[in-house]
């Protein structure tokens, strides 16, 4: 009511007629949504039955499942039982409904599509979940720079070009579009409202749980989607984060300032738990690029996925960009994890594996390794969830299981890390919670710096 909802309540969710008259109301209420309240009671199988469990998804068992079958007259010993009767009711009524349905449907659209083949492929396009071809044209490819770019900046615009290029894609912050740099600025982009539904910036408002919400129905709706906040809030969206897994939907959640780039605003806003928690559920796929280029192919291989919603994690901070022409291709953020730097020959004492902002970190401790004699190999690693569904000749290429002196780094909880480095392998993250302090401060402070990545490579070394 406090939205400006028209609330309706129906005291008993069997009254068939006060049910009719509600939705008849809805049906005459222009200009604002309809909620009706149903006011149902749970049923515990017959009156005997005391066990809320049943209410539960507890099974009522034979002999309730009798009793209430005696109740209502129906053939006790029989199961799933539908009469032939319910079968014909049904196809005179919904199945002769929904062909007759179907055949105006069909014709209405091809004669849509007559007028408007194109807008009609668009329509089927996203009904199949499909992108036109070119939709990743001119995409950024960012120069090496050694002063690099924030991942939020290089999200930023690849988001205007995808929106320009993809017409049903469009979304918005949960009121820090200017902080995560998601606002659509483009030419016609313009913001979503009653008077302009082709508008492409949808503000949320302050609240994220209900953002993620709105994401996970337009994505029903088959319109490509994204909401976005920062890292640390998106303990607010994960239920609705957790659907769009559980109902298998491209839903796009951007979250910046993933670590402790926020520095002087302290550990109520460093995300630390927040990676791990969100790759434990299943079927959402998390990535955490390194440098603009790597945010670049992980929206390319995001805006591919069908039936899988993604977590892209971006920083707040400038990332270094990699020269790629000394350095493997970003394109292996597809594969999950890639080499990225190598020794010479390709045999490798140490395996330094990183994601997002670490990356740059690992590469200059890899560098000063190399000038020591020592053979290391760097892995960038932005996605566990796309690497772990790679082949095992693939993941063995990456990992060999033969080197096992193994460094992880990442600004974030070391849960889980122990899956690639091994139970004797060392992990430089974060077992505490973050702390106020310039970022440069922070980093010295809980050691992600390239000498203590060295030295913990070192020690591996000597263990092995």
């Amino acid at each position: 009511m406090a939205y400006g909802w028209n609330v309706l309540r129906v005291g008993d969710a069997n009254d068939i007629d006060r049910i009719e008259h509600a939705l008849d109301i809805f049906r005459k209420t222009k200009g604002r949504p309809t909620f009706i309240v149903l006011d149902t009671h749970i049923g515990y199988g017959s009156p005997n039955k005391q066990d809320t469990a049943a209410a539960h998804g507890e099974p009522l068992g034979d002999e309730e499942v009798r009793l209430t079958k005696r109740s209502y007259g129906w053939p006790e010993d029989e199961k799933f039982l539908v009469p032939d009767g319910v079968y014909d009711h049904f196809a005179a009524g919904v199945g002769a409904r929904g062909a007759s349905v179907r055949r105006n449907w069909t014709v209405l659209f091809n004669s849509y599509r007559s007028q408007f083949p194109e807008l009609a492929n668009q329509i089927e396009l996203m009904q199949r979940r499909e992108l036109a071809a070119g939709w990743d044209r001119d995409l950024p490819v960012f120069p090496a720079d050694a002063k690099g770019i924030a991942g939020r900046e290089a999200s930023g615009q690849v988001l205007n070009v995808l929106a320009r290029n993809i017409p049903w894609f469009l979304g918005g912050s949960a009121d820090l579009g200017p902080s995560n740099k998601t606002t659509l600025t483009f030419s016609g982009a313009g913001d979503f409202e009653v008077d302009n539904p082709g508008g492409k910036n949808l503000h949320f408002g302050i609240r994220e749980h209900a953002m993620a919400a709105i994401v996970n129905g337009l994505s029903l709706s088959k319109v490509r989607a994204f909401g976005a906040t920062f890292f640390i809030f998106s303990d607010y969206a994960r239920p609705a984060i957790r659907l769009a897994a559980l109902m298998e939907l491209p839903a796009i959640f951007v979250f910046t300032h993933d670590a402790m780039g926020d520095g002087e605003d302290g550990p109520t806003h460093q995300p630390v738990e927040q990676l791990a928690s969100l790759r434990a559920i299943p079927g959402l796929i998390t990535l955490r690029p390194g440098d603009a280029n790597e945010v670049v192919e992980a929206y390319r291989y995001v805006m591919q996925l069908r039936h899988q919603p993604a977590a892209l994690v971006f920083t707040r901070q400038p990332l270094s960009t990699l020269d790629r022409s000394k350095y493997a291709p970003a394109s292996g953020v597809a594969h999950g994890a890639y080499v990225l730097a190598d020794s010479p020959g390709g045999n490798p004492e140490v395996i330094i594996i990183a994601s997002g902002s670490e990356v740059g970190l690992a590469v200059e401790a890899h560098e000063k390794l190399l000038a020591e004699g020592i053979l290391s190999r760097v892995v960038s690693m932005p996605s566990w969830e796309i690497f772990d569904h790679q082949t095992q000749e693939y993941r063995e290429s990456v990992l060999p299981s033969n080197v096992k002196a193994r460094v992880a780094v990442e600004q974030a909880s070391t849960f889980g890390w122990e899956r690639y480095v091994g139970p004797s392998g060392q992990v430089i993250g974060m077992r505490t919670f973050g702390a106020s302090a310039p970022l440069k401060e922070l980093q010295r402070k809980f050691g992600f710096e390239p000498d203590h990545v060295i030295a913990a490579a070192r020690k591996q070394l000597g263990r092995f």
